[in-house]
């Protein structure tokens, strides 16, 4: 087991992915056991990289639902093609078949549009099923999504019950807008996703960021960890962070104190909202850059 878990680190790391030992246990255990996984963390911490990169290790398709309030089975699961299926019915007009045989034509698979879940169960090759932040959906679909992950198989009422034939790979976010319910805890592994260390957030950058100085990589590592310390309304996720990080070489910097005033500027790639921007002014900005310019240490 320990084996398995440092070989798939190691594979996650080839394709640009950094987990630590306890992510890469709980995507061993997904595969083992054949459990969906539950990865909860603040919006930017790399979760729905996780299934990304899963699928890529595992050379596999990634199937994505993006979940939202007011999601349905016509957009999660499947819905008819009505205009395929009325101009199917105009041709039969001038046939002399039975409404039954009628019907079982246009009731057929294919007229069928699939969608994310039925789409996931339907491969030949197990696929990684992303259910991107679960907890944005209603609890009603919630529930529907708990049966529909406990048996791998849904019901189409024209078609009967179509099972998987392939059982998918299932990874679910949760940015923890709403508490999930116990019920769906239970069916799923579980794994907290928290912002990186300093040490891991350097790694990610140096190793998604190709070029980028190592003075300079410290640097934008030790301003961003600071800034994550302070009352913002969004911190900077890890996305934030390689943005900001590729700005600056953009901007042929070496070091965050090449160009104080670049750097000011750049911070549009690292501050997502106007109080953010407000709340660090340029004397904070100052403070910070201080505390980063001397190399990266806490």
């Amino acid at each position: 087991m320990k084996e398995e878990v440092r070989d798939l680190q190691q594979q996650l790391e080839a394709v640009g992915y950094v987990a630590d030992r306890s992510l890469a246990t709980a995507l061993v255990l997904l595969r083992r056991l054949a459990r969906p996984l539950l990865i909860e963390g603040d919006a930017g911490v790399g979760k729905t990289e996780v299934a990304k990169a899963l699928a890529q290790v595992l050379s596999t398709s990634l199937i994505r639902l993006q979940c939202y309030e007011g999601l349905d089975t016509a957009s999660a699961v499947y819905e008819w093609n009505y205009q395929h299926q009325l101009l199917t019915i105009k041709l039969q007009e001038q046939q002399s078949r039975s409404v039954a045989d009628r019907e079982a034509e246009i009731f057929s698979e294919r007229y069928l549009l699939a969608r994310p879940l039925l789409k996931a169960i339907t491969q030949e090759v197990a696929p990684v099923l992303l259910i991107d932040e679960v907890d944005r959906a209603d609890e009603e679909f919630e529930a529907y999504l708990l049966e529909v992950l406990s048996e791998f198989q849904i019901s189409i009422p024209e078609l009967g019950t179509m099972r998987a034939r392939s059982i998918p790979l299932v990874i679910l976010t949760s940015n923890a807008t709403r508490e999930l319910s116990d019920a769906l805890r239970r069916r799923c592994l579980y794994h907290f996703l928290d912002y990186p260390s300093r040490a891991k957030e350097l790694e990610i950058v140096m190793r998604r960021v190709p070029g980028i100085e190592p003075r300079l990589g410290e640097q934008v590592v030790s301003f961003v960890q600071n800034v994550r310390g302070m009352d913002l309304r969004k911190r900077p996720g890890i996305a934030e962070t390689l943005d900001w990080a590729a700005a600056l070489m953009n901007l042929g910097l070496n070091t965050l104190d090449d160009d104080p005033e670049a750097v000011r500027d750049s911070l549009t790639c690292l501050l997502k909202t106007r109080e953010d921007r407000a709340r660090i002014d340029d004397q904070g900005v100052a403070a910070v850059l201080a505390q980063a310019a001397l190399g990266g240490g806490d």
